[in-house]
C-alpha cells in the first residue's frame, strides 16, 4: 500500500534534490499513511472500552465519517481528492496521533482524578474531528445540522475561521448549513452568520468571528497558501517550544501584512537558486503556522530566522515573522529539507544508532544525537546550495555579500560533521547510499569555492565552535570521530 523508495529516488535525496516524480513519492507516502492512521483511530474507537471511548463519542465519530463521505459523493468524479485533501491538512497530523496514542493507552496506575482527566481531554480531541467534518461538507455545499463543541474559549473551522467564545471550558454551539452560509448557534447569543468564500476562508460580520487567512500561491495556478494561526493542534500540549521563541503566534492585521510582504518576494527569492526550489517548495509546502518573538529573544530569533518542523505534520513549517524574503526563502529550503529526510527516514531505514547525544555539529552548542547530526548535516548542506547558487547566479546584488558568507559557512559546518557520519557502522546500505550522495554533492560545491576571505572566517568558525564544545564535552562522551 506505501510506495517503495526507489533507487534513484534516493540518490536524488542525498543529493540534495529532487525531480518532480521523487518528490511526489514523497507525498504520496505521507497522505497513505495519513489516511491509515485515519481508518486506524476508528477502529480504535471501536476497540476501546466504554471508560476511555463512550457509546455516544463513537456514535459521533461515525456521523462526522458519514458527513465526510457525503461531501466526497457531493464533489462527484470531477473533484474526487478533495476531501482527502483536506483530511491530508499538515495540522490533522498532530490531532490524529494524539488520538490514537489515546485510544490505544495500556491501562495504567493513573487515579481516578487523572482517568478522568485524559477521558476529558480525548473527549475534546475526537470533538475537533467534528468541526473538521463540517468545515469540509460545507466547502463541499452539503447541507446539515449538526452540534459543535468549543474548547479553549474558540471553536476552529479548518480552512474558514474560529469563533471566539467565552469561557475555556467546553461550550456547545448548533451549526447549520444552507447554500453557502454556516449558522452557529449558543444560548444567550446571538446567531452568528458565516459565509464562505470561494477557494478559502468565510466571512461575517460578526465580530466574535476570525476568518481564516492565507497568502497567494507559491506558483501561477497553485492552491493559496493557509497561514494557520488559530488551529489548536498547530502546537501540541506539552510539545517543546522551539529556542528563543514563544510558540504559536495569533496575528493581527498587521502583522499578517508583514508575512505577505515577505511570501510576495519569495518566488524570486528562491528562483536564483534553480528552478527546483520554487517547484520543491509548491510541492511540499502545505501551511506556514507563525510563532511569536519573545521580548528577551536572542539576536538570531529577533531577526525571525528561527524556524521549526513537526514530523507529524508534515508540509507545515513553523516560522517567526520573516525580516524578508531572502531570509523565508532560507527558512523554507532549510525546513523542508528536515521533512524530506523525515520522510525517507519512515520510508526506509537509514540507521541503527541509538539516541545518545555524543557528536559536535557545529551548528548546536550541545552534542547531538547521530540521527540529530544527520537531520542538521542534510539540512545545512542544502542552504549550502541555496546560497551558492544565488552566488553564482549573481542577480540578488544586494545579498550577494551574504549568500557568500552564508554559502562558506554552512559548507565548512558540513564538512566538519561529515566523517562522523560516513565513518558509522550503523549505517544501512540505504543509510550509507544516502550520505555517500551527500559527500559527492559537498565535493561538488568546492569546485566554486567562495571568497577567499569568507571561507577563511568560516573555518574558523567551525574551529572556534569545536573548542569551546571540546571544553564543555568529556572525551569519554564524545563519540569516535565526533
Amino acid at each position: 500500500m506505501l510506495p517503495p523508495l526507489t533507487d534513484r529516488a534516493l540518490a536524488e535525496l542525498g543529493g540534495i534534490g529532487g525531480g518532480p516524480d521523487t518528490l511526489a513519492l514523497l507525498v504520496r507516502d505521507q497522505d497513505t499513511r495519513r489516511m491509515l492512521l485515519l481508518r486506524a483511530i476508528l477502529e480504535a474507537a471501536d476497540a476501546a472500552g466504554a471508560d476511555v471511548c463512550p457509546p455516544t463519542a463513537r456514535e459521533r465519530l461515525r456521523a462526522d465519517w458519514a458527513l465526510l463521505e457525503a461531501a466526497e459523493a457531493a464533489y462527484g468524479p470531477a473533484d474526487a481528492s478533495a476531501v482527502r485533501t483536506a483530511l491530508c491538512r499538515p495540522l490533522l497530523g498532530p490531532w490524529a496521533r494524539r488520538c490514537l496514542q489515546a485510544l490505544t493507552a495500556p491501562p495504567g496506575r493513573a487515579s481516578g482524578a487523572d482517568h478522568e482527566q485524559r477521558v476529558r481531554e480525548l473527549a475534546a480531541d475526537l470533538a475537533h474531528f467534528s468541526a473538521v467534518a463540517a468545515a469540509v461538507a460545507a466547502r463541499a455545499g452539503v447541507p446539515f445540522a449538526v452540534r459543535l463543541d468549543a474548547h479553549g474559549g474558540a471553536l476552529a473551522l479548518p480552512s474558514l475561521g474560529a469563533l471566539s467564545v467565552d469561557g475555556s471550558g467546553p461550550v456547545a454551539l448548533d451549526v447549520v448549513h444552507r447554500h453557502g452560509r454556516l449558522t452557529l448557534s449558543r444560548p444567550g447569543a446571538a446567531d452568528v452568520h458565516v459565509f464562505l468564500e470561494d477557494g478559502f476562508g468565510a466571512w461575517s460580520d460578526s465580530r466574535a468571528w476570525h476568518p481564516a487567512y492565507a497568502l497567494p500561491a507559491l506558483l501561477p495556478d497553485g492552491p493559496p497558501l493557509p497561514l494557520e494561526d488559530f488551529d489548536p493542534y498547530r502546537a501540541a500540549p506539552g510539545d517543546p517550544q522551539c529556542y528563543g521563541l514563544t510558540g504559536p503566534a495569533t496575528l493581527d492585521d498587521g502583522e499578517r501584512k508583514n508575512w505577505l510582504q515577505a511570501w510576495s518576494g519569495t518566488p524570486a527569492a528562491l528562483l536564483p537558486a534553480g528552478e527546483q526550489r520554487p517547484a520543491e517548495a509548491a510541492t511540499l509546502l502545505r501551511c506556514l503556522v507563525p510563532l511569536a518573538t519573545p521580548d528577551r529573544a536572542t539576536a538570531e530569533a529577533r531577526r525571525g530566522s528561527c524556524s521549526a518542523t513537526r514530523s507529524e505534520a508534515f508540509g507545515a513549517v513553523l516560522s517567526s515573522t520573516p525580516p524578508d524574503a531572502t531570509r523565508l526563502a532560507a527558512t523554507l529550503v532549510h525546513e523542508l529539507h528536515h521533512a524530506k529526510l523525515a520522510v525517507v527516514s519512515e520510508m526506509v531505514t537509514l540507521h541503527h544508532a541509538d539516541d545518545r547525544a555524543r557528536y559536535f555539529a557545529p551548528w548546536r552548542p550541545d552534542p547531538r544525537p547521530y540521527d540529530g547530526l544527520l537531520q542538521g548535516a542534510y539540512a545545512h548542506l542544502a542552504l549550502a546550495d541555496f546560497h551558492q547558487r544565488r552566488a553564482l547566479d549573481g542577480s540578488d546584488r544586494a545579498h550577494l555579500d551574504t549568500d557568500w558568507s552564508q554559502f562558506a559557512r554552512y559548507h565548512a559546518q558540513v564538512g566538519a560533521a561529515l566523517p562522523a557520519l560516513v565513518g558509522s557502522g550503523e549505517l544501512t546500505p540505504p543509510g550509507r547510499r544516502l550520505v555517500e550522495c551527500m559527500v559527492d554533492a559537498h565535493a561538488r560545491m568546492a569546485d566554486h569555492p567562495a571568497p577567499r576571505a569568507h571561507a577563511v572566517r568560516a573555518l574558523e568558525y567551525v574551529r572556534t565552535a569545536r573548542r569551546l564544545w571540546a571544553r564543555r564535552v568529556p572525551q569519554e562522551l564524545r563519540a569516535p570521530l565526533a
